[in-house]
């Protein structure tokens, strides 16, 4: 189970950096190949370092990778991560419908006491 795989600092961590819209934006920017920081930048109606403390929570939660090139800063997705963290949600998706129709069933089963 991948849940179980994971620190629950790590998941945590997964977790926060997809809670904001802007972050889950800048990891599908950066899946099709890597983007400098002011080009991403670019994309928002925010300052720059604002951006960058984006980045620095995908880098904590292990989404994304940031390294130099030249002058400029390329922000690349770590593509396995992401995929990692895609599992961990079917997961956890997973694991709330089971519980749906398990409430489900019970809500349908006749009561006792009840007419049949």
């Amino acid at each position: 189970m991948v849940i179980e795989a994971m620190s629950e600092e790590a998941v945590d961590r997964i977790f926060h950096a997809l809670a904001d819209a802007t972050r889950r934006d800048i990891v599908a920017r950066t899946m099709v190949g890597g983007r400098s920081v002011s080009a991403l930048a670019s994309h928002y109606a925010m300052s720059f370092p604002a951006v960058h403390k984006h980045i620095a929570v995908l880098e904590r939660a292990g989404l994304v990778t940031k390294e130099r090139d030249g002058r400029e800063q390329v922000v690349r997705a770590r593509v396995e991560e992401v995929r990692r963290a895609s599992r961990l949600l079917d997961e956890l998706a997973g694991l709330w419908v089971a519980r749906l129709d398990r409430l489900g069933e019970v809500v349908a089963e006749p009561q006792e006491g009840e007419g049949s």
